[in-house]
This record gives structure tokens, C-alpha cells and sequence, in this order.
């Protein structure tokens, strides 16, 4: 049986000034909220719902599928090409680790005090499984053409009394025609031999106003395996009036930390996207 995802998003602005939005998606193969035999049916995915204002900033309260502060931050520079490959089953297992975001997560982004400087903060409260964890996050773009971000969140599990540190650090510049970023997001813990470190990196040019080229590579390094896998991406963008075509191609070398011929891979894929 096919799955069926429908998305409500809602919201307006109250006399007293405040912004309310609500966001819920009904998703039929949703397996998050449902621990009975069957999973894999239950209807409710990700559901949110936040109050802001310019004076207020905005305070939003995740049930489900919501990121801690530092999460929201730790996209690679290259785009998370290690998903690429994890998502179509090459590399199962191979991910970046970051701070906890449990139930009922609740993320409030802070009203201006600074010209170009955006601040987070999360807390996510205990559950069965997992202690309480908090994390915040910054963003500054008050140079022309620079962006850099700080996030720190906590990891901590009930289960095993495991406590652990998730940091990233990314920037990026764009000069002229090229786009420079880099980006380290380090996961440390007091757990032996379970410290992560991915680094990433991307180049893109603009060789005219149709056409766009980038080049993306990610490592990660894991404390208990021998080998880096390591992940890279090349894209190439044409518009045409209101038509983007796009092609890339992505590689992964010793993707599963393994040097079998099965984690070495390479994945082709083409879009077409149309602006009406």
C-alpha cells in the first residue's frame, strides 16, 4: 500500500500584535509515534506550532521532527552529500552525529539586538530514554558576501549515562563570481572510541547568469574506525525563462569507513524544475 502525506500550515496575526503559525503533517507511513506491532502505520509525522513578534522573536514548540539550535545549523557546506548514499541503503549507518532533539523540543530565536546577528536556543525536556538537553546557535552577516555561525548542543541518554558535545562552525564567503564554505561539525563524548569529526568543504562558480557549477567534498572521520569516508559532489545548473535543469554526480570513497568495493560508489541524478 502506498503512503499518503498531506501538509496543513496555518496562521494570522492577532490584535495584540503577535504572528501565530501552526504546522502538521499527516503521514500514513510515519512510524515515529506508533510502537505497536504494525509500525509503520500511524498518521501523525512532524507538527509544530510558534507565536512571534519583532519584539518577542519567535518561540516554536515541536512535538515531532523539530532540531535543536545547533542542529538547525549543521547542514555540511557541501549539502550533507553522505546522504545521498545513506538514504538510497549504500551506506547504512554513516551519519553526522548532533544534539539531541526529543519530543516536545521547544526553540526560541531571539528578537534582533544586533544589526545581522541571529541567536537560537533549544530545550528539549527528559524522556524515558533520554535526559533533557539544551543548545543554542548564532549567525553573523554584518560583512557583504560573509556568513558565520557557532552552534553548541548537549547529547545526553539515560540509558547508558552517556554524556556527549555536539559543536559546528561553518562560514562561507562570495567574492566576484565564486562562493567559498567550509564547515566542522565535532561530536565528542566520554563514551571510548565514539568521537566524530566531519569536515566539508565547497567551491561554486557562477559562470554566467544561466548557467552555475559547484564542487562539494565531505569527510568523516570516526575515532573508532580506521578509515575516513569521504563523500564529494559535482553540480551543474542551466536556467532557461522559468526552467532550471540540473545534473550532479556524487562519489563515495570507503563510504561505510570500509575499503570493499561495495563502498565505493557513484550516484548520477537529474532535475527539471519549472517557475510558473
Amino acid at each position: 500500500m502506498k503512503a499518503i502525506l498531506v501538509l496543513i500550515t496555518g496562521g494570522g496575526e492577532l490584535d495584540n500584535g503577535l504572528t501565530v503559525a501552526i504546522s502538521f503533517v499527516l503521514d500514513q507511513g510515519d512510524n515515529e509515534t506508533d510502537t505497536t506491532a504494525g509500525a509503520g502505520t500511524a498518521p501523525f509525522d512532524s507538527h509544530s506550532v510558534s507565536i512571534s513578534s519583532d519584539a518577542l522573536g519567535k518561540v516554536t514548540l515541536h512535538g515531532e521532527g523539530g532540531s535543536s539550535a545547533q542542529a538547525a545549523l549543521d547542514t555540511t557546506a557541501a549539502g550533507d552529500v553522505w546522504d545521498t548514499f545513506d538514504n538510497a541503503g549504500l551506506t547504512t549507518g554513516v551519519k553526522v552525529k548532533t544534539s539531541s532533539a526529543n519530543g516536545d523540543t521547544l526553540v526560541y530565536a531571539l528578537p534582533t539586538m544586533m544589526d545581522d546577528l541571529a541567536i537560537s536556543a533549544s530545550y528539549s525536556p527528559q524522556e524515558a530514554t533520554a535526559s533533557s538537553a539544551t543548545a543554542y546557535a548564532a549567525t553573523y552577516t554584518g560583512v557583504e558576501g560573509l556568513s558565520v555561525s557557532y552552534g553548541k548542543g548537549e547529547v545526553t541518554t539515560a540509558a547508558d549515562g552517556s554524556n556527549a558535545d555536539a559543536t559546528t562552525m561553518k562560514a562561507s564567503y562570495a567574492i566576484g563570481s565564486f562562493t567559498l564554505a567550509y564547515s566542522d561539525n565535532d561530536y565528542a563524548t566520554d563514551v571510548a572510541d565514539n568521537d566524530q569529526e566531519t569536515t566539508s568543504y565547497k567551491v561554486s562558480y557562477t559562470v554566467s547568469d544561466d548557467i552555475s557549477v559547484s564542487y562539494g567534498h565531505e569527510e568523516i572521520d570516526e575515532e573508532s574506525e580506521a578509515l575516513d569516508a569521504e563523500f564529494e559532489n559535482l553540480s551543474v545548473s542551466y536556467t532557461s525563462g522559468g526552467m532550471t535543469l540540473t545534473a550532479n554526480r556524487s562519489e563515495s570513497t570507503d563510504g561505510a569507513h570500509s575499503s570493499g568495493t561495495a563502498d565505493d560508489r557513484d550516484y548520477w541524478s537529474l532535475g527539471l524544475a519549472f517557475a510558473f
